[in-house]
């Protein structure tokens, strides 16, 4: 029952490689989901949010105002932290639930935790196998602005935000290279899939 961890910086094919693993047949959980879900109207963690960084990131239908919440906690290391610790365990109890219950159903599931935060949280978590889609920076920041519609400055804003792509590459058990054609990551998506067994049975 292995359980992956897939990750990336923005931009970098993650969110493609996970759907190619979900055709193979490995069932995806997906962190930014849990984030979401978590956050939920009613939920303990809006409560504590909006206790943490006001009422008013709490919208009138009762849902989370998350540009609000972005305009108080980003730039300000002290509200980055406050904020992760209200999140981050919620999230960890979420994912953890989510894991058991797909090995539940299946024991011989292979379950991938597409986590963009995997250095900043989790990377001491028992995974048995790490992935990292990788794309140079300046790679990423043209899709950043060609695909997605972002400015030059909220592009480079977004990459110089996250962690390092070195601090990711050494962490890495894969890297799966998506600098190249859609073609070209699929392809070593699909090796990745058949030669897992070998890659489980070579982590110590």
């Amino acid at each position: 029952m292995p359980l992956v961890a897939l990750t990336g910086g923005i931009a970098s094919g993650k969110s493609t490689i996970a759907r190619r693993l979900a055709e193979h047949g490995a069932v995806v959980v997906d962190a930014d989901q849990i984030v979401r879900d978590v956050q939920q109207p009613g939920s303990p963690v809006l409560a504590d949010l909006a206790d943490a960084f006001g009422a008013d990131v709490v919208r009138d239908d009762g849902s989370l105002d998350r540009a609000a919440l972005g305009s108080r906690a980003f730039g300000d290391a002290d509200a980055v932290s406050r904020l992760n610790a209200i999140v981050h365990p919620a999230v960890r109890r979420e994912s953890a639930r989510r894991f058991a219950e797909a090995f539940a159903a299946d024991p011989d599931a292979v379950v991938v935790y597409d986590v963009p935060l995997l250095v900043e949280a989790r990377v001491e978590d028992p995974w048995e196998l790490v992935v990292v889609a990788h794309a140079p920076a300046d790679v990423r920041h043209r899709r950043l602005v060609d695909l997605r519609g972002m400015s030059e400055e909220d592009a480079a804003a977004r990459l110089a935000s996250q962690v390092s792509d070195d601090a990711r590459l050494a962490v890495a058990d894969v890297v799966i290279d998506t600098a190249g054609s859609l073609r070209d990551t699929l392809r070593q998506v699909d090796q990745l899939w058949a030669s897992l067994p070998e890659h489980l049975a070579a982590r110590p």
